[in-house]
């Protein structure tokens, strides 16, 4: 992975301290991530249930989150635009390994640490598991983005995260959660779902939208913003209305009396609570229109975060802890009490799982051994003698055949 110099956008490769750390190529990523015991010990590297760096509320961390074909890399560079438009200061991060170009310039990128091809190549992997497997070693190295990130803190207001066009590999793999963990210990973090507006008129497509959106939230648990892309095909006032009031809704499902139109009416009466602490902005990613409401929507989340989401997650962190902590203190005083009873005695370790396997083998194979030789003392010497017997006719037999 290659990080640029201290100017954000700039897609000059540097010398210097970050770039030589981070490059790895993929036999290396595997042995390291083997050797910590995988990605569920990246998050103790990350060290965040006791981050030792101070949160800052700057730069703004936006995860861009949507569905394939839904517009999401191209309204990611409608950001870049409006924020050098703006001169806002921005710094852009591409988590996605199977895109082959990309229309702005990445100071981060995944293709610079891990070759999808060539994981796929290597492992025997298919496009989605070489995507996931990717994702997986590079959030292996994921401490040194944040530690990049964080020199650059004060240089910068946004920090914009390109993410998979395969959405379930993002937010429902271990990588996808040690990366917006390791972010939302840091920085706050809003996650931005780009919602295809036209696809969504339809009432039955709209309710799933909204239900990824509300696992959404309840995976990352962190503030969501709806982001209604294409509004210069269709516009996302009919979403808005459907949002606010589920009578308007019900009224779109009256021509259909199927089972799923009933299953939808009852989920719209279910989402009610959803819709109304939830944000949501129209945009379109050709036309840049909608982006400064987008952007003022962001920084109303972001303060959500900070009144609301951030003491959620400082609790979660807090109790981790002192779970850990008791889990520790639990194995020390089962090591002192074995200590006093042994009283400088030798103690002897039970087996683990794997020598108690190795021990049920070698007693098969012992037992094995025992009834060979128990059928070796059976046969006589006149069974010796029939055995030679057939084995000089078979001798006969292939030397009489001749080709």
């Amino acid at each position: 992975m290659e990080v640029d110099s201290d100017t954000p956008y700039s897609n000059s490769k540097p010398s210097g301290e970050a770039s030589s750390s981070v490059q790895m190529d993929s036999e290396d990523l595997i042995a390291k991530e083997k050797q910590d015991g995988g990605i569920e010990q990246s998050l103790e590297k990350l060290q965040i249930e006791e981050s030792s760096t101070k949160f800052k509320r700057k730069p703004v961390i936006i995860i861009v989150i949507g569905m394939a074909g839904s517009g999401k890399t191209t309204f990611l560079h409608r950001l870049v635009c409006h924020t050098q438009a703006s001169k806002l200061r921005g710094y852009v991060i591409n988590l996605d390994p199977a895109v082959l170009t990309l229309p702005f310039g990445a100071n981060i990128d995944i293709r610079d640490t891990v070759k999808y091809k060539e994981v796929m190549k290597q492992f025997n992997l298919g496009p989605n598991g070489g995507i996931l497997t990717s994702l997986n070693l590079f959030a292996t190295k994921f401490d040194e983005v944040i530690s990049v990130v964080e020199r650059r803190a004060d240089q910068l207001d946004y920090v914009l995260v390109d993410t998979p066009g395969q959405i379930e590999i993002f937010t429902w793999s271990a990588s996808g959660a040690i990366i917006t963990e390791a972010f939302a210990s840091t920085f706050p973090t809003v996650i931005a779902y780009v919602v295809d507006t036209p696809r969504s008129s339809s009432p039955a497509t709209f309710m799933s939208n909204m239900l990824y959106a509300c696992s959404i939230l309840y995976k990352t648990r962190l503030p969501l913003v709806l982001a209604f892309n294409k509004t210069d095909v269709a516009q996302h006032q009919f979403a808005l209305e459907w949002m606010e009031d589920f009578e308007v809704f019900h009224t779109a499902l009256e021509s259909d009396q199927s089972y799923t139109s009933t299953l939808t009416r009852s989920l719209s009466l279910v989402l009610d609570e959803f819709y109304k602490n939830l944000r949501s902005a129209g945009v379109s990613a050709v036309t840049g229109a909608g982006m400064d409401e987008f952007f003022k929507v962001i920084e109303a989340s972001a303060e959500d975060y900070m009144d609301n989401y951030k003491a959620d997650l400082d609790k979660r962190r807090t109790e981790k802890g002192r779970l850990e902590e008791d889990r520790r203190r639990e194995n020390m005083d089962k090591l002192r009490k074995d200590m006093e009873k042994s009283e400088g005695e030798t103690i002897v370790v039970s087996p683990g799982l794997k020598d108690k396997k190795v021990a049920m083998l070698e007693d098969e194979d012992e037992e094995e051994e025992e009834e060979d030789e128990e059928d070796y003392e059976v046969f006589s010497e006149d069974d010796e003698d029939m055995i030679d017997d057939d084995d000089d006719d078979d001798d006969e037999e292939v030397t009489g055949f001749s080709f």
